[in-house]
């Protein structure tokens, strides 16, 4: 779940009163410790009201009310973003936050809402907008949604952890003599398909092409039937260097909140014509299974 943890504002903060060298510190090494532990998604501090707006809405009208705002305690100094499992965690690491303020200072979390809270009402076409706007609001663009038949994708394929994984690019160096020359090639697609994930970062990678179900292959071939099911189809807009950043940002931050059923099999790179080996760019997408 994830849950916003809300600074409370106090007579020092909204007199602009800067937090000491030793509170920048240990907030510094107390954020340092919740990323590490994989909880914190985002966080800030905020300048006093004097500096911020407000617009009041009643009907039709707007009115925008300047800064600063009377009702102190009501106020909001900073936040934080979390994801962790329940809210006895959040409670225990907030109780090892270092106290905001030199006096009294009151700090809330509040759950955030997921899509899982508004039940029926949350159709499957609005989760599937929601999902979009998120992806775009992580930098991976508009996603769309494809449904597949079985294929079957057959080329070269290796082993690989977090840190070997460096070594994909010299795989696909070594099967690109193969491209256009794979017995029964169905187009000019290429694919870069992972399976068999294990915790933390071990998977199976094949780069092929898409090829009939039994055909002959060479020796050092190997080959994996992709089932027919839904897909969400990333387009990656960048170098083709900067591919594992992009997977990493779908898997890390799109993925754990983005309210859509994720399957448990394979998931894959296609490189269209479009794709340029010369420039690196163009033409590479990210599908990722869904689980319905």
């Amino acid at each position: 779940m994830r849950v916003m943890v809300i600074v409370k504002a106090s007579k020092a903060s909204e007199a602009g009163e800067i937090p000491s060298q030793q509170l920048l510190t240990e907030m510094g090494n107390y954020n340092e410790e919740l990323v590490k532990a994989g909880i914190m998604q985002a966080g800030d501090g905020l300048h006093p009201s004097s500096k911020g707006v407000r617009v009041r809405f009643a009907g039709k009208e707007r009115t925008v009310i300047d800064g600063p705002f009377a009702e102190t305690k009501e106020l909001i100094a900073g936040y934080w973003i979390w994801n962790v499992k329940s809210m006895d965690e959040a409670i225990a690491w907030l109780k090892k936050c270092p106290n905001p303020h030199d006096d009294e200072a009151d700090v809330e979390i509040r759950p955030i809402f997921g899509p899982e809270d508004f039940g029926e009402a949350f159709t499957p076409e609005l989760r599937e907008q929601e999902a979009d706007i998120r992806a775009q609001t992580l930098g991976l663009g508009s996603i769309r949604f494809e449904a597949t038949d079985d294929r079957t994708i057959a080329g070269l394929s290796r082993s690989y952890t977090a840190e070997t994984r460096t070594g994909i690019p010299a795989q696909w160096t070594s099967f690109s003599s193969h491209l256009g020359k794979v017995p029964g090639q169905i187009d000019a697609m290429a694919y870069g398909v992972c399976s068999n994930f294990q915790p933390p970062c071990n998977f199976d990678y094949l780069t092929g092409v898409e090829v009939p179900a039994g055909a002959s292959l060479p020796a050092d071939f190997a080959s994996i039937t992709l089932p027919g099911r839904r897909y969400v189809v990333f387009t990656h807009a960048g170098h083709v260097s900067e591919l594992p950043q992009t997977i990493d940002t779908i898997w890390s931050k799109w993925t754990p909140d983005c309210g859509l059923p994720i399957a448990k099999a394979p998931c894959f790179e296609r490189y269209t014509p479009e794709f340029n080996p010369h420039t690196g760019g163009g033409g590479m997408e990210l599908w990722v299974p869904l689980d319905v």
